[in-house]
C-alpha cells in the first residue's frame, strides 16, 4: 500500500485513497459539513429561494461545493421567542469544503438580515 498523503501520483486504488475525499483543486482534503439555517417566517417563497441561492454562492466562493438536494423542513414553531418571532423556515444544506470554508461561511451568513439562526457542524467520516 502506498502512502498517498506524500505522493499525489496514486491512481486511487489503495485503501487510504478510498477513505479520503480529494478535491479537484490541488489535491486538498475536503471535509463534509452540514449547515442548518432558519429563515424569517415572513419571507415569500422567492425571497427564501434567493437567500438559499446566496448561501450556495458563498459556499462556492469559499472553495466548497453544495451537495444536492437541500432539505427544506418548512415552517416550524420555535421553543421560545427569537428576535420577536415565534416561527421560521428550516433548511439543511450539506456541503464539502476545506477547513477554512466553515469559518468564512459563518462570517457571511451571520450578517444576512433574514437569517434568524444558523449552525454549521462537521459530519463524521
Amino acid at each position: 500500500m502506498s502512502n498517498c498523503f506524500t505522493k499525489l501520483v496514486c491512481l486511487g486504488t489503495c485503501y487510504q485513497c478510498l477513505l479520503v475525499a480529494i478535491s479537484p483543486k490541488g489535491g486538498k482534503k475536503m471535509n463534509k459539513y452540514e449547515l442548518c439555517v432558519v429563515l424569517d417566517a415572513k419571507l415569500e417563497d422567492e425571497q427564501r429561494n434567493s437567500e438559499i441561492e446566496k448561501i450556495k454562492a458563498y459556499v462556492s466562493r469559499f472553495g466548497g461545493s453544495v451537495e444536492e438536494p437541500i432539505e427544506e423542513w418548512g415552517k416550524r414553531k420555535f421553543a421560545y421567542i427569537i428576535k420577536h418571532m415565534s416561527e421560521g423556515y428550516y433548511y439543511f444544506i450539506k456541503f464539502s469544503g476545506n477547513k477554512s470554508t466553515p469559518g468564512e461561511l459563518e462570517n457571511s451568513v451571520r450578517i444576512m438580515e433574514n437569517v434568524v439562526r444558523f449552525l454549521i457542524v462537521k459530519q463524521d467520516a
